[in-house]
């Protein structure tokens, strides 16, 4: 198949889709509001839909992962944010190096694992 690929956008649901939309908002991607139950949250070439829909088993094994330019610069800017005091449930992992490059950890307040990271070049 010839197929050019422009963007993949997932749909991540939300235990509380108010709470949700402030967080992402604190994170930095700006909000889109298509319908009164879904928005799409934008930061640079990146997107993702949020939707005001709870499943618990689909929230709970979600995990997406962004590629950053600086993991250990991402890291500083996400702590001085102060989400865990902010919002309950979210939890944050500090960077860890392993053999294919760095990451650190964000859950969000339902729960969603965020895996913010870059590769080591070859």
């Amino acid at each position: 198949m010839d197929i050019s690929i422009k963007s993949i956008r997932p749909f991540i649901g939300a235990s509380n889709f108010d709470i949700s939309r402030s967080f992402y908002s604190d994170l930095g991607f700006e909000e889109c509001v298509l319908q009164h139950n879904l928005s799409v949250f934008i930061k640079g070439n990146f997107a993702f839909y949020l939707q005001d829909y709870n499943a618990k088993e689909w929230i709970d094994n979600t995990m997406i992962f962004v590629e950053v330019e600086d993991t250990d610069k991402f890291w500083n800017d996400l702590v001085s944010l102060n989400l865990t005091e902010k919002y309950s449930g979210v939890k944050l992992t500090p960077v860890r190096i392993m053999d294919w490059g760095k990451e650190c950890f964000v859950h969000d307040p339902s729960g969603i694992l965020w895996h913010f990271g870059e590769f080591f070049s070859s």
